[in-house]
């Protein structure tokens, strides 16, 4: 039986909306914590133009290789892999990457790495899109964002929602800048970097 995200069937037609437009002149992408899969076989079926890699940590791939053996279409790869603290990441060929709700589950010197590993795969012209929970100026963008990373915090003292400054911070001593920033359902947002050409 397959494994389920009630959040990625809510948000994934959303996120795809972004997707269409921020990725149309890439042709392949990197999924950073594909989970379940159901973005990767839904954005793949959506943007056929889009070669689709999905990784994940090694312990969380058996969920992933099953929905993808069953679901993906043929421009889907098969799953890697793939830790943000991996250096170099074992991935190649990409002008894109994108992950969805994991930002604020990782620990902040993994978030650092993330943006290490997503540049070092971006060529110029490449894009970064991240979808997730976002404070700006240390501030919540709903009650309920603040009651969920007090959640998260007790969880993990480690994890948390990421202030905007911060990840943006990250990301231009990457050689990375914004791009967009974009409103999404249940306070979310989708922040899209660049390498510049």
């Amino acid at each position: 039986m397959l494994v389920v995200s009630e959040a990625c069937e809510r948000n994934k037609g959303p996120i795809l909306a972004v997707l269409a437009a921020e990725l149309a002149a890439q042709r392949a992408v990197l999924e950073i914590g594909s989970g379940t899969g159901q973005h990767a076989v839904h954005f793949a079926t959506h943007l056929p133009y889009l070669t689709w890699q999905p990784s994940e940590m090694r312990a969380q791939l058996p969920p992933l290789i099953e929905r993808l053996r069953r679901e993906a279409p043929p421009n889907v790869r098969a799953a890697i892999a793939l830790d943000v603290h991996d250096d170099p990441w074992p991935a190649a060929d990409l002008d894109a990457v994108f992950s969805a709700n994991t930002l604020h589950i990782m620990a902040w010197s993994a978030v650092r790495e993330f943006f290490r590993g997503s540049a070092s795969v971006l060529p110029p012209g490449g894009v970064l899109c991240v979808y997730g929970p976002i404070r700006y100026r240390g501030e919540y963008t709903s009650a309920s964002n603040a009651q969920f990373d007090q959640w998260l915090k007790e969880r993990d003292p480690q994890s948390g929602i990421r202030d905007f400054e911060a990840l943006d911070a990250l990301a231009r001593a990457q050689g990375l800048q914004l791009r967009a920033d974009h409103a999404m359902p249940a306070n979310n947002q989708t922040l899209v970097w660049h390498r510049p050409a």
